[in-house]
């Protein structure tokens, strides 16, 4: 009996192209990404398929991919360094999504919670590619045999279906080891930023307010007037992380704060404990923009070049193939398809 393969450490991760980015992407997921791109290999990836699983404008969905690819480019994400592409044009995802929906269990799906809260009560008229979006996503990560994945707490049961998946294979087809399980990575500080209007919601792209998110592409002034808005409440901020119980928008913004600071939350609370809110938002306005306003104008700079992150995008494209093609046709093998 041989021993199980080892895997090298290879991280993958994606944002969907839809919508405006906003704060919570960037300090929950991009930021984190430009920090990972230096400890394993990485590959992030825009995912243009897992878009699809409802109704895009085609028009839309083309300048969103660019702008996602502004975004990893602006913020700091070297493609020279990770290998960043869009989905669609690695036809590996595809193909082995349909070998992953042919190893995992309907039962499994019917389980995963995203699912019932996107399809809502009509779930019969939903699309059955978002049914079937677990197993493209572990596609996704076990085509490039990626041995860690970011996640937030809404992935973290997809995660593990990729494992099951994973698993599963390697247990029927006696490759023991051929598939990685995956690990999450935590993302930590910033990981669940709260919408401005109402801090018991998550910061969302479709949040009918614009107020409610502070996007990549707003200018310093955009950005200032919305953290002016934001809704708070009449009482002194706490001077310890035990008052923000119950106080949801003051959490948000403090969280925020820590977040773009690179303080802790407890940190923060000394530094603006007994204190309004008209001490907290001028603070956090300006350190937002500070941070934020540079990356929004490279945004820009890039999204007004549309040849260069196209031909970054194909660059990345081709690395990416040339990674998962191999396992692909390793797993045909397995699989016994004539190759």
């Amino acid at each position: 009996m041989t021993d199980a393969p080892t895997h090298p450490p290879r991280v993958f991760s994606g944002v969907q192209p839809t919508g405006n980015l906003h704060l919570g992407n960037y300090l929950g997921a991009i930021r984190k990404f430009v920090g990972l791109q230096h400890e394993m290999e990485s590959l992030f990836c825009i995912v243009d398929l897992h878009a699809v699983t409802v109704w895009q404008d085609p028009k839309a969905l083309k300048a969103q991919t660019r702008e996602i690819a502004a975004a990893y480019l602006a913020a700091g994400i070297d493609p020279d360094v990770a290998t960043v592409f869009h989905q669609s044009a690695v036809p590996e995802h595809a193909e082995l999504a349909w070998l992953f929906q042919c190893v995992a269990r309907m039962g499994w799906l019917n389980r995963m919670t995203q699912f019932k809260d996107k399809a809502g009560k009509d779930k019969e008229r939903a699309s059955v590619g978002l049914f079937t979006y677990p197993t493209l996503m572990a596609a996704d990560i076990l085509a490039y045999k990626a041995t860690h994945v970011p996640v937030g707490e809404d992935q973290k049961q997809h995660l593990e279906l990729a494992r099951d998946v994973a698993g599963k294979f390697n247990l029927d087809f006696g490759a023991e080891g051929f598939f990685p399980l995956p690990e999450p990575l935590i993302r930590g500080a910033g990981a669940r930023v709260m919408s401005l209007r109402d801090g018991t919601k998550k910061m969302s792209k479709s949040d009918p307010s614009d107020l409610s998110r502070i996007t990549l592409t707003d200018d310093a002034d955009a950005i200032a007037k919305k953290i002016k808005k934001a809704k708070s409440d009449p009482d002194p901020l706490p001077s310890a992380e035990d008052g923000l119980e119950g106080r949801a928008e003051a959490r948000n913004l403090v969280g925020i704060y820590a977040a773009l600071s690179g303080m802790s939350e407890a940190e923060v609370l000394t530094r603006f404990g007994g204190q309004g809110f008209a001490a907290l938002k001028p603070a956090l306005a300006d350190l937002a923009v500070e941070k934020l306003a540079p990356i929004s104008s490279e945004m820009r700079r890039l999204m007004d070049d549309p040849g260069h992150i196209d031909a970054v995008l194909k660059a990345g494209a081709e690395k990416a193939s040339s990674i998962a093609g191999p396992i692909l046709r390793e797993t045909k093998e397995i699989v016994g398809f004539l190759t």
